[in-house]
């Protein structure tokens, strides 16, 4: 559930990876979770394909299989929801929702304009889901520096 192994990485990068691995396991029908910076990179995911080295486990499969994908629909979402607050004057994005037919989509802003991606079943249970995420955001945000992007981003080039 990590962004390659975690050799060599920081304390910091390693509990963020932790932190990952545990918002998968422990919320019943994930698809795929992604960490996004305020620029739209990659910066953690549970994409099996990058992940299965640190931990050995794996989630089920994303949109197109990819958390890169997720990633990508996270920042797109996440400008176009942003946008539409400072157009509405209702302050900053907390979180948005996208229910589907076969899924949902959940974004939660995590911090400095990061955000929290996740890619659930539809039958998943809202609350739940929103709830650990919220941990996650909570645990997370204040550890999430310019410096430990830069190191979360170049441990995935790393992996490519």
């Amino acid at each position: 559930m990590t962004a390659t192994g975690t050799f060599g990485l920081s304390s910091e990068a390693r509990n963020l990876h932790w932190l990952l691995s545990n918002l998968v396991e422990e919320v019943p029908g994930l698809r795929s979770v992604a960490v996004v910076s305020s620029d739209g990179l990659l910066l953690l995911s549970s994409d099996p394909e990058q992940n299965t080295a640190a931990t050995g486990t794996t989630a089920s499969e994303g949109p197109r299989g990819s958390s890169a994908d997720l990633a990508t629909i996270v920042s797109g979402i996440g400008s176009l929801t942003i946008g539409a607050a400072r157009l509405m004057d209702g302050g900053g994005v907390k979180q948005t929702v996208v229910a589907m037919a076969e899924g949902c989509v959940f974004i939660m802003s995590i911090s400095d304009g990061s955000l929290l991606g996740v890619h659930a079943e539809a039958d998943c249970d809202m609350s739940v889901v929103a709830y650990h995420m919220g941990l996650f955001v909570g645990r997370a945000g204040h550890v999430l520096t310019p410096e430990l992007r830069s190191e979360l981003r170049q441990s995935l080039e790393g992996a490519r």
